[in-house]
């Protein structure tokens, strides 16, 4: 009797043991935010330091991480300058996930000199006389080169349901549906994307018939942005210039919800973009929003149609019931809830600094 008693405490005490170990590894957090089947799968293409709104953008990718509501699959940088990376490299490791994999641009636009680098301010920021945040930066020079980035993810991904988040130029999207077969698949850079990627969301164009000027991120790289309107094979939502200016992040939301650490990047980057305060438009944000979040509560879709790219970088919309492009509205009750959404993601502490 007494050995029976031993061996079913023994038992007892193994499954306690192997529960815990279990509850112990579902715990644990990974790098690229790999938590479950309703996770969605991201890719998110970003001109990180040219305007900052990139840079809130950012901080709600490591709380959409936190959620367990995207699978970062990668970060690709789409503005040639060296401070993009290190910037990146700064916030992943700050916000807990140092493993996410980086892309960079090669011979890319380098728009350095059309704004104030927050990107540099961050790597540059001291406190007490050190530099706050240059030991989260790495090794630049090993980053992979964009398109060879692509080509491996979409390669290497189990699914077809992965979403590009572009914010900014089109350099390397258009150039990946220019390149061909290598080491990472056989597949052209259309037929990879058509087999991989469910839809892209990119913040570009204007499509209010009042604005006459085309949009920056066009402009800057007009004949990359129509190569990917032409040609891209999947579904296009596209976060336009009016959507954006809708939008306004408030000041006071940095000032206030961020002064819970003596320096935080997402703080520094804001206050060294513009002299405060200031409220930023939304433009990028919201392209990740639709992409993460997107319905009725936040936007209105037009119908389906073509985006082309005309003179001196406009865009114009033409309606195709057979296209697959379409780009967001909002009115302002939809554009009041998008920016409390947003306050209400970045005034969240993240869960692993």
């Amino acid at each position: 009797m007494k050995n029976k008693i031993q061996n079913y405490c023994n038992r007892s005490l193994l499954i306690i043991l192997a529960g815990i170990l279990l509850l112990s590894c579902g715990s644990s957090k990974t790098n690229t935010g790999k938590n479950g089947k309703g996770a969605i799968p991201i890719i998110f293409e970003t001109d990180m330091g040219n305007d900052v709104d990139d840079a809130i953008a950012l901080d709600m990718i490591y709380k959409y991480l936190d959620q367990g509501m995207i699978d970062l699959l990668g970060i690709s940088t789409n503005k040639d300058n060296p401070y993009s990376i290190p910037f990146l490299q700064i916030m992943n490791k700050w916000y807990g996930y140092p493993a996410i994999p980086l892309g960079k641009v090669k011979n890319g636009i380098n728009s350095t000199a059309d704004a104030k680098d927050y990107a540099q301010a961050v790597y540059d920021y001291q406190l007490n006389g050190q530099y706050a945040f240059r030991k989260y930066a790495g090794d630049s020079a090993g980053v992979m080169e964009s398109v060879a980035f692509y080509r491996k993810i979409l390669s290497g991904y189990d699914g077809n349901n992965i979403r590009i988040v572009s914010v900014g130029f089109s350099t390397n999207l258009s150039r990946l549906l220019e390149s061909g077969p290598d080491a990472y698949s056989s597949l052209s850079g259309v037929e990879l994307v058509r087999k991989k990627v469910k839809s892209l969301y990119v913040m570009a164009g204007n499509f209010n018939g009042k604005l006459k000027a085309g949009e920056y991120n066009v402009i800057k790289d007009s004949l990359a942005a129509r190569n990917l309107f032409d040609k891209w094979p999947t579904p296009i939502n596209a976060s336009p210039f009016e959507l954006g200016i809708t939008v306004l992040y408030p000041a006071t939301s940095i000032q206030n919800d961020l002064n819970w650490v003596d320096a935080h990047p997402l703080k520094v980057a804001y206050e060294a973009y513009l002299p405060m305060p200031y409220d930023r438009p939304s433009w990028d944000p919201t392209a990740l929003l639709d992409a993460v979040e997107g319905g009725s509560d936040y936007f209105t879709l037009s119908g389906s149609g073509r985006i082309s790219v005309v003179e001196n970088g406009r865009t114009q919309f033409l309606a195709d019931k057979s296209g697959l492009q379409r780009y967001l509205l909002v009115d302002s009750i939809q554009s009041a809830k998008i920016r409390n959404r947003l306050i209400e993601l970045i005034k969240t502490k993240p869960l692993h600094h």
